[in-house]
């Protein structure tokens, strides 16, 4: 075992992830360039979810194995020297009415502070563990996470998340819900199949793209790349971004439910302490490949454990400081953003001047909210991100991959501002029935609504792409709204398409919208 850290050494950080079916613990020293090296790690398959699906509650048994176990992995943290240990708990403790208890209980007798952490919070620090270890550029990709309550799914495109889905397809969830015989008979490989189909279905729907690799985490994973290697090889070496297809995927499943549980733990690669959840397990990784037209399958052996060190390296400031734009700047990073996504960087950038154009124009007068102009700036540098993932509904791909996005220097609710204002640059108007726009404050209805408008009417006036209005004037009175646009030559394209997408603008202001080429002001365009 390495010495405890001296002064003048290297920071040393700990990590551990007290999971449904067992805990892991990780001890990394953080290196000058911002990089780390594992010193230790433990894991103890403690079961804290044992039984909590049907009774609601951490039983007795499992919660002091847990405890005993959180009490070792702070003595060798402390035995090391860790600056920081953090600890944080997924979907058993999260679900348990006892998971307070449980935690307090932790606080008195082993000194650790549990996290509880949302399904989201998970995906991500799997994602970012992901993009630390895997090149994966250009690709469309899954990171699947698997527990023992919950399955986790990112869906990224080009390193950029889209979406984010929480499941209820653990291991230890679905074997003690529905594997009702050993080996599984038929009747209920029949219906454990359908469970996880009909949640899948319910959660991710019809997924954007294909995810053609699957990155997976959680001992369902790393037990299922054992098991290939064994057979491929006769033993297992180490199963780090180890690869497995579906056809490897199929015959293993295929195994392991026509294998009883006595002969499954002998299995080479396979966790003897795992066999009986392993079938429910690979059965949910199985379906969700099936359902997101993965063909390949990645092993990461690391997971929320190793995201959660990386996110406390970048806290230390010691991961890419020189070439980050500071934070202070905030638009530094949705520019950022925006070049990860692949937009059309001239455009969006012309689209914002016309739209900020408008905004002050429009503040006073409409008692537009300061505020209102980092959100619209923002979305109309973000607003063709979606292309990312295909034209068809790109506004509606938009919205996701900016909820999910690090805009850093924003709070989430400006955040999902930004989004939705993205979301309504295009096609349906805001409705108090869409899930997005019904969780916003009224107030903030009636901002998305506004500049959604204007981001609109920006966006048809460089229809063409090519810049030909360079500015605009916009003149108030009464009930109307008259914008008097600059341009070089005839911005004939540009102005019918500003035309057809001010319903929006007439309908949020109250107003009446008319649009003319300021070279020809007697020859007037109207907005219907």
């Amino acid at each position: 075992m390495s010495e405890p850290a001296g002064e003048g050494q290297q920071p040393r950080l700990g990590a551990i992830d007290v999971g449904t079916n067992s805990i892991r613990f990780v001890v990394a020293e953080v290196e000058p360039d911002g990089n780390y090296r594992v010193l230790d790690e433990e894991r103890e398959m403690t079961r804290l979810g044992r039984g909590l699906f049907r009774t609601g509650r951490i039983a007795r048994a499992p919660m002091e194995r847990s405890l005993e176990a959180l009490g070792k992995m702070r003595a060798i943290a402390d035995g090391f020297g860790v600056r920081e240990l953090r600890v944080v708990a997924t979907s058993a403790v999260r679900e348990a009415a006892n998971g307070r208890e449980f935690r307090k209980e932790a606080a008195r007798r082993c000194k650790v502070q549990i996290d509880v952490i949302s399904a989201e919070e998970e995906a991500q620090l799997a994602f970012k563990s992901v993009m630390r270890h895997f090149a994966l550029e250009g690709r469309s990709f899954a990171v699947v996470d698997i527990g023992g309550g919950s399955v986790e799914v990112i869906l990224a495109a080009a390193g950029v998340v889209n979406q984010v889905h929480s499941l209820p397809l653990g291991a230890v969830r679905l074997t003690e819900r529905y594997v009702k015989s050993d080996p599984l008979k038929p009747k209920h490989w029949r219906k454990l199949r359908r469970v996880i189909d009909r949640s899948i279905k319910a959660e991710v729907g019809r997924p954007p793209f294909a995810a053609e690799v699957m990155v997976g985490s959680g001992g369902t994973f790393t037990n299922l790349g054992e098991m290939v290697q064994c057979e491929r090889e006769g033993r297992v070496t180490q199963v780090r971004n180890y690869a497995i297809n579906r056809a490897d995927l199929k015959r293993l499943l295929d195994r392991l439910r026509e294998t009883p549980l006595g002969s499954r733990r002998k299995l080479c690669g396979l966790n003897p302490k795992r066999a009986d959840i392993i079938v429910a397990g690979v059965a949910a990784v199985g379906r969700l490949a099936k359902r997101l037209g993965s063909q390949q399958i990645l092993i990461n052996h690391r997971g929320i454990r190793d995201g959660l060190l990386v996110s406390m390296v970048e806290e230390l400031g010691t991961a890419g400081a020189a070439s980050a734009p500071p934070v202070q700047d905030r638009m530094a990073w949705v520019r950022e953003f925006a070049r990860k996504c692949r937009s059309n960087d001239r455009h969006c950038h012309h689209v914002a001047h016309l739209a900020l154009q408008m905004f002050d124009q429009l503040q006073q007068p409409f008692e537009l909210p300061s505020s209102g102009r980092d959100i619209l700036q923002a979305a109309a540098l973000l607003h063709d991100v979606g292309y990312l993932i295909n034209h068809a509904g790109h506004h509606k791909h938009a919205y996701h991959l900016i909820m999910h996005g690090d805009l850093r220097g924003f709070s989430p609710g400006e955040v999902e501002l930004i989004a939705n204002v993205a979301r309504y640059h295009r096609r349906a108007f805001p409705k108090r029935k869409h899930a997005n726009f019904k969780r916003l404050e009224r107030t903030d209805q009636i901002l998305v609504e506004q500049l959604s408008a204007i981001l609109r009417v920006a966006d048809g006036l460089d229809r063409t792409h090519g810049q030909v209005v360079t500015g605009l004037q916009c003149e108030i009175e009464d009930d109307t709204v008259e914008m008097i646009l600059r341009a070089p030559r005839s911005p004939r394209v540009d102005l019918a398409d500003a035309v057809r997408k001010g319903a929006l603008f007439e309908k949020a202001f109250d107003v009446r919208l008319e649009l003319e080429w300021a070279r020809s002001r007697s020859r007037r365009v109207r907005s219907l």
